[in-house]
């Protein structure tokens, strides 16, 4: 009972229920390796004593905590201090210390000083996140892309910033889209082959200048005649690569682009900076700090030692110690580079965002935040007093996967971001909206609580810890307000009663899937169709994502093939395709109720009409955003990404392509007409409601 009241304290749930009906005790070897990586000992009955008591006295002598997060509107003085022991005095001041004699709690940040009754004091930030977020101005629909699959004639064998621009800048000013959302462009573990998801980055607080355009570097048009013939090579293999993926068929291969970028990058560096440059330069490097000296020395350190910090030798593991200072200084010429390569990444994507913006876009381009980061990266050795060691996140078994997942990504430590009021993820946050009119947070439940997997157990065997939403929420929704970005949370799969809920009194966009919404709620077996009417408004509607069958191969049950082909299905492939082509009959049946399918167009054997049916379903609804995923505009049967599987399938490797599988360049995306009677279908139909 002492271990199970000392779990709640921290934050440990010591069950969880799979199902609404079903509840599952977490095993008692969980709770105490869950409570160890938070620093308490609960491994015997006087420590949990112990550790209950030190709990107690730090709350009792406590004041205030380093970061108090509030809503504008939700709060006054006397409510803050009637949370306090009778008799302590409240006084607000501004960022400057200057004293305020009345309590404007509008959005932003204070300073909040208290003074107790017997003569001490404690001194910590205010956060006012605003009450709710505006969200798009009015309804708006755009793409969902994953920029790396999206490759032009001009691009070195990938997708790339100035791809992401003209994307931005076609679809707003030709079929009048609002926004461009893309996968995370984080920078990824180095290494030969690296990791190709984004969602497992080395860092999520700085950019993969894998993504640069190197001829869009302004000293590129300075290279001397020398290196100009070598960087001239350099694009000529480039152009090779790049036909090898458009005209051959073969997969992205983004080390082999990094290889040669890194190349040419080695030659544009030898150009010295304008006056201007420069200053703006320093001047980067002076905003950005601490951080970015953190992760260009990682980055500098792994070309020596390798990409996974945990082997590195034993006083390189510390990024405060004296060998990494020294280390960094006999590597200063590569800090610098890797400094320099993301000052470059970070004006590309300003470039494009504002390009977004020039086309009229009211959003521009959605950015996406992972849930966590690599285990070996930058981040988890810069932030390891944050970051939960020997602990996994992941999810608990469901009715989908019973034997739960485990993704290999250290979790915050909820009390270690306390007591650095917030700090790490307030930066994460503002780097994120630097150049972004909106972000999508992957996996928003983890803003709540995050199932925890201790390292050598089973993911069955984890429990959630839990953050505190009104902290982690307020302090994203007021980066978001000062930004003038919208917020869309990814709040597929298991959701907690509530989470929903917050999210839209927040002003926080949620998503729904269109195969997803059904009246799961219902009486009886059968889980029909939602109609337009029961949408969320709160809400970006998409017919597919990322990590989802295409909406060609759902409607022609390619997927289940695919899955049967990989050994994915648990039962008889007759079974799953039955069950699926009911599920797509029964939204068919739905559209033609409608009145959303041409005459005729009946079946799914219509393809792309059902296709453009489904999307003007979408716009019927009264979700804000309406999201088409880029592939689908031209009959794409191939997923980006197949979960459970790694080398069975080439996941996030793979370019846009039609219907018969052969890549499309950016440029044959933007003339094709299929893609653009969509947009017009879509935008259409946005108009009859507005």
């Amino acid at each position: 009972m002492d271990r199970a009241r000392l779990a709640g304290l921290y934050g440990v749930d010591t069950a969880y229920r799979p199902t609404p009906d079903t509840e599952v005790p977490v095993p008692e070897e969980t709770i105490v390796a869950v409570l160890a990586a938070l620093g308490v000992d609960a491994s015997t009955h006087c420590a949990v004593r112990d550790a209950l008591a030190a709990y107690e006295q730090r709350a009792a002598r406590r004041l205030l905590p380093p970061c108090t997060v509030v809503r504008a509107g939700r709060e006054t003085l006397p409510t803050l201090a009637a949370r306090l022991p009778e008799g302590t005095r409240l006084t607000v001041a501004g960022p400057g210390g200057e004293p305020l004699e009345q309590v404007p709690l509008v959005p932003g940040r204070y300073v909040l000083r208290a003074t107790a009754a017997d003569g001490h004091g404690a001194v910590g930030d205010l956060v006012v996140a605003p009450e709710r977020l505006p969200g798009p101005a009015g309804r708006t629909f755009g793409f969902m892309a994953q920029l790396y699959s999206t490759l032009s004639a001009r691009s070195w064998g990938m997708g790339d910033l100035a791809d992401l621009a003209d994307l931005a800048a076609w679809t707003g000013r030709s079929l009048g889209a609002g926004f461009v959302q893309i996968n995370p462009l984080h920078a990824a573990v180095p290494g030969r082959p690296t990791d190709p998801s984004p969602y497992r980055p080395s860092s999520r607080r700085f950019p993969d200048p894998v993504y640069l355009r190197v001829e869009e570097v302004p000293e590129y048009a300075y290279l001397g005649a020398e290196a100009r013939e070598q960087a001239a090579a350099l694009l000529r293999q480039a152009a090779a690569l790049r036909d090898e993926v458009l005209l051959k068929d073969a997969l992205i291969d983004r080390d082999a682009v990094w290889a040669l970028k890194a190349r040419a990058l080695d030659l544009v560096r030898a150009v010295p900076l304008g006056p201007g440059r420069q200053a703006a330069y320093t001047d980067f490097l002076a905003a950005q700090g601490q951080a970015l000296e953190d992760h260009a020395t990682w980055s500098a350190l792994a070309e020596v030692h390798g990409p996974d910090w945990r082997a590195w030798p034993a006083g390189l593991r510390d990024p405060r110690s004296p060998q990494v200072a020294r280390a960094r200084s006999e590597l200063r010429e590569r800090v610098d580079h890797h400094c320099w390569l993301t000052w470059l990444t970070d004006g590309q994507l300003a470039t494009a965002q504002h390009a977004a913006r020039d086309a009229g876009m009211p959003v521009g381009v959605v950015h996406d935040l992972a849930v966590g980061v690599h285990p070996a990266g930058s981040d988890a050795w810069a932030m390891q007093d944050v970051l939960a060691a020997g602990m996994s996140v992941g999810a608990p078994p469901d009715a989908f996967n019973s034997r739960g997942q485990d993704w290999g990504l250290p979790p915050w430590r909820p009390d270690a971001l306390a007591a650095t009021g917030y700090a790490p993820y307030r930066d994460l946050v503002a780097r994120m909206l630097r150049h972004a009119g909106g972000v999508r947070v992957d996996h928003v439940m983890g803003l709540f609580r995050l199932w925890w997997v201790p390292e050598g157990r089973p993911p069955t065997e984890g429990t959630y810890v839990r953050y505190d939403p009104e902290a982690m929420l307020g302090l994203l929704a007021l980066e978001a307000y000062e930004a003038g970005a919208v917020v869309i949370g990814e709040d597929l799969g298991t959701v907690e009663p509530g989470v929903r809920e917050e999210l839209a009194d927040r002003g926080i966009l949620g998503t729904s899937v269109l195969w997803f919404e059904r009246d799961y709620d219902g009486p009886g077996a059968t889980r029909l169709p939602l109609p337009p009417s029961a949408w969320r408004q709160a809400c970006l509607a998409t017919a597919t994502t990322h990590d989802l069958p295409s909406t060609a191969a759902r409607l022609t049950g390619e997927h289940v093939g695919l899955r049967h082909r990989l050994g994915l299905l648990a039962r008889p492939l007759a079974e799953e395709q039955a069950e699926d082509a009911a599920e797509v009959a029964e939204w068919i049946a739905l559209l033609g109720r409608l009145g959303l399918l041409p005459e005729g167009a009946a079946d799914a054997a219509d393809e792309e009409a059902v296709v453009i049916a489904v999307h003007r379903f979408l716009a019927s609804t009264p979700a804000r955003m309406v999201g088409i995923w880029l592939p689908d505009g031209v009959g794409d049967r191939r997923p980006q990404n197949l979960p459970g599987t790694s080398d069975e399938y080439p996941n996030w490797r793979l370019p846009v392509a039609g219907p018969d599988g052969r890549p499309l360049a950016l440029e044959q995306l933007a003339a094709s007409p299929r893609l653009h009677a969509l947009a017009e279908e879509v935008r259409r139909a946005l108009a009859t409601r507005p």
